[in-house]
């Protein structure tokens, strides 16, 4: 800030005061304008800011609900798959028999996973230009909170979601049934039910972070609570 001091003269300490008194007060509205202004440009970048975050988890959370209906009329037909497989195996059916079962259902025995994308771009660039840190901070916590499940999630998937699951297993028995050849029931049923199982594990952790996700957005949570 630059002041031009009046030149004007001053006969008395009562002429001094004033002007001291004018200079004074002209400094003090010179910094609260400087800070309002400020505070009206960090209130409109966290407004602007907390627009784009809320779209972009609206959107993940989207594609998180769209995953699991997808998943689940995928899913459906290894589970049925399986009681009719088990219940075979309890009849004591000749295991020739029961492959004509799995030949006739050979398509069913797949995994096949429908998994969202997550986008973070509008929260990196609120971390990046500061604007994050001018947003209310109850509400930044559930940002926060919302891309490290976002975070964990993609963790979960890459490394532990198919620990449980015998993958090389699998693919020798698909390739078996594929070829018409007969596989043993049980060793068969044991690798649907861990195929089962990681279609289960998935659907947890997006219904999850579905939850998760409805807590981050004020009008998604204002929907759940309705």
């Amino acid at each position: 800030m630059h002041f031009e001091v009046p030149k004007v003269p001053m006969h008395s300490f009562k002429d001094f005061a004033k002007h001291y008194l004018m200079i004074v007060l002209s400094i003090l509205t010179a910094l609260g304008l400087e800070a309002w202004i400020e505070h009206t440009h960090h209130l409109h970048a966290a407004e602007s800011a907390s627009a784009q975050i809320d779209e972009e988890l609206r959107a993940t959370l989207a594609d998180v609900r769209s995953s699991i209906t997808t998943n689940e009329g995928r899913f459906r037909p290894m589970r049925e798959l399986d009681t009719a497989i088990a219940k075979d195996i309890h009849d004591g059916l000749p295991t020739a028999t029961i492959n004509q079962h799995i030949q006739a259902h050979k398509d069913d025995f797949r995994l096949s996973l429908n998994w969202p994308a997550f986008a973070s771009q509008a929260w990196d660039v609120a971390v990046a230009n500061q604007s994050a840190s001018w947003i209310d901070p109850a509400k930044l916590r559930q940002y926060s909170a919302a891309y490290a499940d976002l975070r964990d999630a993609s963790s979960w998937m890459t490394h532990d979601s198919t620990i449980t699951l015998d993958a090389p297993h699998m693919s020798t028995l698909r390739t078996r049934i594929n070829l018409g050849m007969q596989v043993d029931p049980v060793e068969y049923l044991a690798v649907l039910r861990q195929m089962i199982n990681t279609a289960g594990e998935t659907q947890s952790h997006l219904k999850q972070l579905e939850d998760h996700l409805v807590k981050a957005i004020p009008a998604e949570a204002g929907k759940a609570q309705g």
